[in-house]
């Protein structure tokens, strides 16, 4: 084995840890592949030179390469205010396939995708590599551009904005998400006997126009009303996912992670007496979203990053 072959067998070792750090930073399974791609193309012009931790140098480099596209992100939001954002490509480079996408958005979940991209560039990157890959404080800081204390910090108000605040005691707050739970279940199975279980008599929903077709009521109510509407929503149900919005429970609808749609509801007793579709962006922006699961950390090496 020549010294590229050797230098290309370490990076393959690393490839799959590096798309999950980027994956959870960017959101995008094409833009992760793009970050990846670039740190091997860094790494095969270093030679590997001077690289006493390979994994650590690596996940460096793609953590730069995310906080700068995350960056660019966040600069073109303000540009393009009120708008949906999509990821930006590299020019030519060929789009992640749905199976991969579909593969990394389970293993990450839809929910925390649409909360992480909630924060800013800095605390994104100091959050996803603390909480989520265990990376000491000393490591990330040069990678923010910040001292190891105001790094400790970002990450601290990224979780605190991942972990939300709940309105609702405990026992409220199982009860609120039971309901939601079998509302989104029967939602996706199609199963309107089920949707008539856990909607109240005179429930009433309610929808921003955006999140209708065209000349559709901006309000509907009774049971089986809302019933047969929300089977058409069944198609949107399978790519939603409960969250705490505004510290009760609710959900987002997030095709491929990205957020579409927010879903409030009024729960009384064992039923649904309200829901809100929330599709307006200043609506969707002006929320407060949190998860109800927080995300667990997973080890990694801590040694130094050299090089």
């Amino acid at each position: 084995m020549d010294a590229y072959e050797e230098l290309a067998a370490r990076f393959e070792e690393e490839r799959d840890q590096l798309l999950a750090v980027a994956y959870r930073m960017l959101g995008s399974a094409a833009e992760a592949e793009d970050a990846v791609q670039e740190a091997w193309i860094r790494l095969h012009r270093a030679g590997g030179v001077g690289i006493e931790n390979m994994a650590a140098w690596l996940r460096t480099v793609v953590s730069r390469l995310c906080l700068d596209q995350l960056r660019t992100r966040t600069a073109r939001r303000e540009e393009l205010v009120g708008e949906q954002l999509e990821p930006r490509r590299a020019a030519g480079a060929a789009p992640a396939g749905p199976e991969q996408e579909a593969l990394l958005l389970e293993s990450v979940g839809r929910a925390l995708l649409v909360v992480l991209d909630r924060l800013g560039p800095a605390e994104r990157v100091a959050f996803v590599l603390h909480d989520l890959f265990a990376v000491p404080f000393e490591q990330i800081a040069p990678i923010v551009e910040r001292s190891p204390v105001a790094t400790k910090k970002l990450a601290s108000r990224a979780r605190q904005r991942v972990r939300g605040v709940p309105a609702a005691p405990p026992r409220e707050l199982a009860r609120q998400r039971r309901v939601v739970a079998a509302f989104l279940a029967a939602s996706r199975g199609g199963d309107l006997p089920a949707l008539l279980a856990v909607l109240a008599p005179d429930v009433l929903r309610r929808a921003d126009p955006a999140a209708l077709p065209a000349g559709a009521a901006l309000q509907a109510r009774g049971a089986l009303t809302v019933a047969r509407e929300t089977m058409v929503f069944g198609r949107r149900a399978r790519f939603a996912a409960a969250v705490l919005v505004d510290g009760a429970v609710g959900a987002v609808v997030a095709p491929h992670g990205r957020l579409r749609l927010v879903l409030t509801f009024t729960v009384v007793g064992e039923r649904i007496a309200g829901y809100q579709v929330i599709a307006d962006p200043a609506r969707l922006q002006g929320l407060e979203l949190a998860l109800l699961d927080p995300p667990a950390a997973h080890p990694v090496d801590h040694a130094p990053v050299h090089g």
